[in-house]
């Protein structure tokens, strides 16, 4: 008897007093397409110095930057993706998921990482801006 007060006193003295709610793993301000957007638009600058170079060292370190930032783009849109977007936001924007694929597909081996067409990159920055308008319109609802 005396232990189960016990349990239930230390119980009652940790539980939350306030429980939170949100549509994200933290609040508001922390998720934002704008950190694709910038590693994309690193991306298209590294393939534009890289088509407009004739040193081969250089060319091979533009390369190596623009595999990196394309990954980065992935990454940062995965985490919004995964993290951002919920079951609403899917339900409200039915082609959320496909547009989200499209974009990481576009930053992966098939796009901008295998390439330095700035075409693909266009591509890429046009479905990150699509993803951003989504994210926006998310925010003022």
């Amino acid at each position: 008897m005396l232990l189960t007060t016990l349990t239930n006193l230390a119980h009652r003295a940790i539980a939350p007093r306030t429980i939170a709610h949100a549509h994200c793993d933290l609040p508001c301000g922390v998720y934002d397409p704008a950190q694709a957007r910038l590693e994309a638009e690193s991306v298209k600058a590294c393939m534009e110095k890289h088509n407009a170079s004739d040193d081969h060292d250089f060319k091979a370190r533009a390369i190596s930057i623009k595999e990196e930032r394309s990954h980065l783009v992935k990454e940062h849109l995965w985490v919004l993706w995964t993290d951002y977007f919920k079951p609403p936001h899917f339900a409200a924007y039915p082609d959320l998921n496909t547009l989200f694929n499209d974009a990481t597909k576009l930053a992966g081996a098939g796009g901008t990482k295998g390439t330095t067409d700035v075409a693909v990159a266009d591509q890429l920055l046009a479905k990150i801006d699509e993803i951003s308008e989504i994210f926006w319109a998310t925010k003022k609802a």
